[in-house]
């Protein structure tokens, strides 16, 4: 049971370090809503999930209100919709997106996630009307959110995906920077993600589930602001210490979400997700940790003893932790990183080196907008490779700026804030893309 006295001891947590929940999220099967015709398709899901979820965002406001806990967003993922829609055998999936976004609006949610699919070994035809779809479905909705599984340590790399994607992306920037915000890929995409754009329903999952994102990166900053120049050891502790109080503000929250929605708990997501607010950045832990700056020598180390320790200390606090729960390092969306890339001190390169650490590395980049489809394939395809060899999810969420170049800034707004066009290698890796095919899965793999 969580007391009222460990409540009042994040008080100065969310007063002056910018603690909060940020995100509650609705997980909703569609399964139910399979149909032959795509009108009653759309018809059934609209239904479904504006019924299911009509309470949510006033439950979230509620909670807010209650314990005095910022609650950021309210959202909601469905069963990927390449399964959940295949059998409407329709090849245009942008009328699915638009009830989606319809029903988001209805229910009052920021993003809905789940204009998904799971492609890591290969794709059915249902899956290959998604992604046709996904340039238009997210560059003329303004809150659906998707997100493509390409590759996973037991099956390999969908090379043949990985080409189309680094396709669609230029298409989508073409029509929409934002469009590209909204979108990832994934290596080992878990089912019980509650942050966008990469949440869905898994199949695995109940009918209904409410997953917990908590943040605090800010928090974190100010525990290892007294712990000053000490060792390593007591910078462990220090950030496992705040994880835990962190983490138990979020098992609240999701108990009384499950309570009053009557819908089942799943997990929570300790990730430290970064806002573009000053106090609540990676960026700043990394250097009070003693760095010049994110991307400094060092800097992969100093991630890796952020995220171990992040989840250290979440595990002792909840026994359901789940999502992706580490360090996001997404650039626009900290004014450290931002500030890290303007004066070159974080390159693509290096975010490839801290993925191998971290939650997500390539995230919120803003790249020149006349990058060929090819080479957005090739950094895909390295995310995807660190991914499945080291069994660990990796993600990559790119923008090509339309009429940028290195330098630039791009402006997303909110809570996706902005980004320096940051530069990519010249070098083509055209040839080796255009092969297609599967990269087998690693010899690791094969346990059982």
């Amino acid at each position: 049971m969580i007391s009222y006295q460990e409540i009042s001891e994040t008080n100065k947590m969310i007063a002056e370090s910018h603690l909060d929940v940020r995100t509650i999220t609705m997980g909703i099967s569609l399964l139910d809503c399979a149909d032959d015709s795509l009108e009653k398709f759309c018809s059934k899901i609209y239904e479904k999930i504006t019924r299911v979820a009509q309470n949510l965002v006033k439950t979230g406001d509620s909670i807010s209100a209650q314990y005095g806990v910022p609650i950021v967003n309210k959202r909601v993922s469905v069963t990927p919709i390449a399964i959940a829609a295949a059998g409407t055998r329709s090849s245009d999936f942008f009328p699915i997106a638009k009830t989606l976004d319809d029903a988001a609006r209805a229910i009052g949610v920021n993003f809905i996630g789940g204009f998904s699919a799971l492609l890591q070994k290969g794709s059915t035809e249902a899956d290959k009307a998604l992604v046709r779809s996904i340039p238009r479905a997210l560059a003329d909705t303004e809150r659906v959110c998707s997100c493509l599984n390409l590759a996973s340590t037991r099956d390999g790399i969908n090379m043949n995906a990985v080409r189309r994607v680094g396709r669609a992306i230029i298409e989508m920037s073409e029509l929409s920077d934002m469009a590209c915000a909204k979108f990832v890929v994934f290596c080992n995409a878990v089912e019980d993600n509650p942050f966008m754009a990469g949440a869905f329903h898994g199949v695995t999952e109940r009918e209904t589930v409410v997953n917990v994102g908590v943040s605090g990166p800010g928090v974190v900053k100010r525990a290892l602001e007294e712990a000053r120049g000490a060792d390593f050891e007591t910078v462990c502790e220090t950030i496992k210490r705040t994880a835990f109080k962190i983490t138990r503000v979020g098992q609240l929250v999701a108990q009384e979400a499950s309570r009053q929605l009557g819908v089942p708990f799943g997990s929570i997501d300790l990730s430290l997700a970064p806002t573009p607010e000053v106090n609540d950045s990676v960026a700043e832990i990394l250097r009070e940790m003693g760095l010049q700056h994110p991307g400094a020598p060092g800097t992969t180390a100093a991630v890796a003893i952020l995220n171990d320790n992040v989840k250290k200390g979440g595990v002792m606090a909840s026994s359901y932790v789940g999502g992706l729960s580490g360090a996001f390092i997404p650039v626009s969306e900290d004014h450290g990183m931002i500030e890290a890339a303007r004066v070159g001190a974080l390159t693509l390169e290096k975010l490839e080196a801290m993925t191998c650490v971290c939650s997500v590395g390539i995230d919120m980049v803003a790249i020149p907008g006349d990058t060929p489809a090819e080479t957005i394939s090739g950094i895909i395809a390295d995310e995807m490779a660190i991914g499945m060899i080291n069994g660990k999810t990796t993600a990559v969420r790119i923008i090509p700026a339309r009429g940028k170049t290195v330098g630039d800034m791009v402006e997303f707004g909110g809570l996706l804030g902005s980004a320096p066009v940051m530069p990519v290698n010249s070098f083509s890796c055209a040839d080796f893309i255009n092969r297609g095919g599967r990269i087998p899965a690693p010899i690791h793999s094969f346990k059982n």
